[in-house]
């Protein structure tokens, strides 16, 4: 066991660390079952309040840990080799992490995040990219930090802090909306207008496992997207660059199927709208999620601050931009929300 209670103060160099991710930092023999246990239970208090693994921390902050019972990782591999964050060690989780990677600098990463991956774990999701980070320290000598997400079913750009300092100061810019981030995505159906701005407060509903959020205008939280279309076929379907004003989950899927062009994949928020009849429908690319997170621009006080980071979509995403022959190269040559700023 770990002894009794204990009370453990938050440094200075840990501000804004998400509460999972500091008692990996500070006690990495705590089992995640148990860690999740003990949120759920209420064991685990900051400041004597209840809290999420979401929550972030701030220096001197006091966490209450309760007992646990140390992982030992020989006995729960059956003795088997174990790879970063106690995920069984496959040779290929290194090659994919390293191949992933489009820009790094001494303090950040970025990734090209695939459709598919999983940013985190959860009960029934082994294999994740939180994982793999371990494989990406290169020359700095502790593993990178996730300070955002993305869906598992969206590709695109990743920021990564390879620091706890530079952790900090993208978390605070992410909360503060300092960061743009550029989305693209095939939408069924063409906005009306073309552009503008969709203001429509989201709520979360749903049981845990299948949470989804709906349009909620009297006690929903703010959601703010701006969007562009770059290129349509005629009213069949369009390209359309979005902007998220705000961060709410699922929001620019769940704002694009509220103004009717739900995005083409997305049959959790656009159901059978989002698999239309024709060309669409015949196509294997036609079934994949086409939301793809396509640049970032590094925020101030970060080297390379003010350079936008960009990642090209994957393959289903390529396909389908060829079927209707968009050219987004040459719609997106210019920045599409010059007007919005």
């Amino acid at each position: 066991m770990s002894g009794g209670v204990k009370t453990l103060t938050v440094k200075p160099d840990e501000a804004d660390m998400r509460l999972d991710r500091w008692f990996k930092a500070r006690l990495p023999d705590m089992p995640f079952a148990r860690l999740q246990k003990a949120l759920r239970k209420g064991e685990i208090r900051v400041d004597g309040g209840r809290v999420k693994a979401s929550d972030r921390v701030q220096p001197g902050q006091k966490v209450r840990v309760p007992p646990y019972q140390a992982a030992d990782a020989a006995a729960a591999g059956g003795g088997k080799p174990r790879g970063p964050d106690d995920q069984p060690a496959d040779p290929k989780d290194a090659a994919l992490a390293r191949s992933l990677v489009i820009h790094r600098n001494p303090a950040i990463l970025a990734l090209n995040k695939p459709a598919g991956l999983a940013v985190q774990g959860g009960s029934k999701t082994t294999r994740h990219l939180d994982g793999m980070l371990g494989h990406l320290k290169f020359e700095a000598p502790e593993r990178p930090r996730l300070v955002h997400r993305l869906d598992k079913d969206t590709s695109g750009v990743l920021l990564l802090a390879r620091d706890r300092q530079t952790a900090a100061k993208l978390g605070r810019s992410f909360k503060d909306r300092r960061t743009r981030k550029v989305y693209w995505a095939i939408v069924v159906g063409v906005p009306d207008p073309k552009a503008g701005t969709i203001t429509l407060p989201l709520s979360k509903a749903g049981a845990k496992g299948s949470e989804r959020v709906e349009p909620d205008p009297d006690d929903g939280q703010p959601a703010i997207t701006d969007y562009v279309v770059l290129e349509n076929a005629g009213n069949k379907a369009a390209l359309v660059a979005l902007w998220p004003r705000t961060g709410r989950t699922h929001q620019l899927r769940a704002h694009m199927a509220a103004i009717g062009t739900p995005i083409l994949g997305d049959g959790k928020y656009g159901g059978k709208a989002a698999f239309p009849d024709g060309e669409l429908d015949r196509a294997s690319a036609g079934r994949a999620l086409h939301l793809h997170a396509r640049e970032i621009t590094i925020p101030p006080g970060l080297p390379d601050a003010g350079a936008t980071i960009t990642a090209q979509p994957p393959k289903a995403f390529r396909e389908t931009l060829d079927l209707f022959e968009f050219d987004p190269e040459l719609s997106a040559a210019e920045d599409p929300f010059e007007d919005f700023k």
